[in-house]
């Protein structure tokens, strides 16, 4: 479940509402591609400016439109624990496989704050639960130490590492056994040569069938083919994750391939006319664009 190639996925929106048909389309064109796993109102699925009742909506039209044809692991952080738990166990009434936990963000917890909050969550909600460690989002992140103690508990199985540091991902892996999953597109290869076990992609929004061919042959422990793979991939996923804050350059990626709206709510805007050009250039280097 944990393993191989997982969409972030986005939420599209369309006249300021959630448009859930196109939210249906991007499902099939996943499983179509044969993506290992689903996960819905992450960061890329724009989960702050959703409200609580869209949020669970999203959730549960995932899960529907899914079916059990791969796993779904619902995104249900919060900054705040009784809210994470709240949305944790809704995901689990509505069918949910797991759930993405990210770092409390603005508050800043201590250490054993991180540690009683994710301990919280895994007790109270019988529930697999990725971990998400984003100190550049957040304003705070887990050292190895915490990672690990949390890995002792039960439910607690992965953690999805985007902290850039691949000395923090040998040292969670020198650690525990915990699974790692990397949150950067662009270094889910690197993860891969010290224990990473496959990505939470934004690029495989538009193309999911390669990062799926990526991501098979790392978990063959074909690493030399994986790193062609890996080389086409990395100047658009970098292109993804540099031109402007996440999700804005893969919204318009989107529109741009007529896959969906490139709408998005304040604070969030689109991607700024100067950049436009470069992005067009990079899909169309890759092969997106005629």
């Amino acid at each position: 479940m944990f393993s191989g190639a997982m969409v972030a996925i986005i939420t599209p929106f369309q006249d300021s509402e959630v448009d859930y048909r196109t939210l249906d389309e991007l499902i099939d064109f996943q499983l179509e591609s044969g993506t290992d796993a689903i996960v819905p109102v992450g960061t890329t699925g724009e989960c702050p400016t959703l409200t609580h009742s869209e949020h669970k909506k999203v959730i549960e039209r995932v899960v529907k439109a899914v079916g059990g044809m791969v796993p779904v692991i619902a995104g249900c952080g919060s900054n705040s624990t009784a809210e994470a738990i709240e949305l944790t166990a809704y995901a689990k009434k509505i069918g949910a496989d797991a759930t993405l936990q990210v770092d409390p963000y603005y508050n800043k917890p201590t250490q054993e704050g991180f540690y009683q909050h994710f301990r919280a969550i895994a007790e109270e909600v019988d529930l697999p639960v990725v971990l998400y460690n984003i100190p550049g989002r957040c304003g705070a992140g887990m050292t190895p130490e915490t990672i690990a103690r949390l890995s002792e508990l039960e439910n607690i199985v992965a953690i999805k590492e985007a902290t850039g540091s691949l000395d923090q991902a040998s040292e969670i892996a020198m650690r525990c056994d915990i699974t790692i999953i990397s949150g950067d597109d662009s270094l889910t290869l690197p993860l891969a040569s010290v224990g990473g076990k496959g990505v939470i992609s934004v690029v495989a929004n538009i193309v999911p069938a390669d990062v799926k061919a990526m991501t098979d042959l790392i978990l063959q422990g074909d690493l030399v083919s994986a790193g062609r793979w890996h080389k086409k991939l990395f100047v658009l996923a970098k292109s993804l994750l540099s031109l402007a804050t996440n999700p804005i350059p893969i919204k318009a990626a989107m529109a741009m391939l007529d896959m969906a709206s490139d709408e998005m709510r304040l604070p969030m805007t689109p991607l700024a006319d100067d950049k436009r050009d470069t992005l067009t250039k990079v899909l169309a280097d890759y092969g997106l664009l005629d």
